[in-house]
């Protein structure tokens, strides 16, 4: 029947791609070599396009076709997934697909993009211990496909979604810019007094010798977090006598990660738990508020103090903090009056991009909802 749609494995309609070449060789160095770094998450944006010969590429690599579907097998979570825009090379951790007539190249970048598809990768790396999924997992991965006239029906009303996800992002991306360019502008205006950062932040050294039950925190580059939510486990030990005391509206940061933006205002709960890798700093609040210390903290100008106040340690991704000099910095303050007026006007922005991550965050679901709904035939476009 033409209608009717077929259940198969994803291999009987696109194949992967087993050819292998030398990227060093003539004809492919000055390829475009695609690996998973190359690509942005969920969207199928190629965000980088870099030659073989640019990346000293060694080792074999996959010879793509224009129109393949290339899927990144380590870390299937990460959802990347894209189509080949020219032919090319990709990376061994990567499989290209080469779609057959039954199967589309879009279709066939939505359903490994799919909850469904993600769900049973994740579930396959969780059984080898390994975060990847091999050949012989995806040949017993079957969906259902439509016709062909079907499937391009299907990837146009995605593309809808699509189409937006990529606008907004690309609308947060700007107005990130614009906040951390008037930040930089407004917190340090060169119209301020100037205090040393010891002024500012006293160091502290509470602990938790009591061993109290407090939640357990960390601080990545995007701040605070609480240790069982973003890991989805218990990090910390069960004795966390030795721990820092992190109250609220203290200023926390990594031991080891600080110059790589892992600085932030705790401000998730009035009592928690740090490692004793971390530095944890009271605010001197009669002369910097809270909000406009958070703002200060978050900033550029704060990663550039750390940095200066910091040295190269045993590797190139560590940098071993100079406490003695960080201490002395001098740091530009303006006064409590003008810091509320910077705080409302960075607010401002920040609420604006912070109700764009929700927009944004809302066509992603909507869009996971309608491809379960399409992606199984529940709902038929006419």
């Amino acid at each position: 029947m033409k209608n009717k749609w077929e259940e198969v494995s994803i291999l009987d309609v696109a194949p992967i791609t087993s050819k292998l070449v030398d990227p060093k060789g003539e004809k492919y160095s000055s390829m475009i070599l695609i690996a998973p770094d190359h690509i942005q998450s969920e969207s199928g944006q190629i965000i980088a396009k870099v030659t073989s010969r640019e990346q000293n590429a060694i080792s074999g690599k996959y010879l793509v076709k224009k129109g393949d579907v290339i899927y990144s097998k380590i870390r299937p979570y990460l959802k990347k997934v894209c189509i080949a825009p020219d032919d090319c090379l990709c990376s061994a951790d990567m499989y290209p697909f080469s779609c057959t007539e039954k199967i589309n190249s879009k279709y066939l970048q939505t359903i490994l993009l799919s909850k469904q598809f993600t769900d049973y990768a994740n579930s396959c790396s969780a059984r080898t211990g390994i975060p990847k999924i091999n050949r012989d997992d995806i040949a017993l991965f079957f969906c259902k496909i439509p016709p062909i006239l079907e499937q391009e029906k299907i990837s146009e009303t995605l593309s809808i979604w699509d189409s937006a996800i990529e606008k907004t992002e690309k609308l947060i991306e700007k107005k990130e810019s614009l906040f951390n360019w008037y930040a930089k502008r407004i917190l340090v205006s060169g119209k301020t007094s100037k205090g040393l950062f010891s002024d500012l932040f006293k160091l502290s050294s509470e602990k938790n010798t009591l061993n109290q039950n407090y939640p357990a925190l960390s601080v990545t580059k995007d701040g605070v977090v609480f240790q069982e939510e973003y890991f989805n486990k218990r990090v910390a030990s069960e004795d966390t006598s030795s721990y820092l005391i992190a109250r609220r509206n203290t200023f926390v940061f990594s031991g080891l990660n600080f110059w790589m933006g892992s600085v932030d205002l705790q401000t998730l709960t009035d009592v928690g738990i740090i490692s004793p890798a971390y530095k944890v700093f009271t605010i001197n609040s009669d002369l910097i508020s809270y909000e406009y210390a958070h703002f200060l903290i978050r900033s550029n100008y704060m990663k550039r103090l750390l940095m200066d106040s910091s040295i190269v340690g045993a590797s190139i991704v560590r940098r071993n903090l100079d406490m003695d000099n960080l201490l002395n910095s001098a740091i530009e303050l303006p006064t409590l009056e003008q810091q509320s007026k910077i705080v409302e006007q960075l607010s401002l922005i920040q609420k604006d991009i912070e109700l764009n991550k929700k927009l944004l965050k809302q066509y992603k679901l909507q869009k996971q909802g309608l491809m379960q709904k399409l992606l199984t035939g529940e709902w038929r476009i006419k």
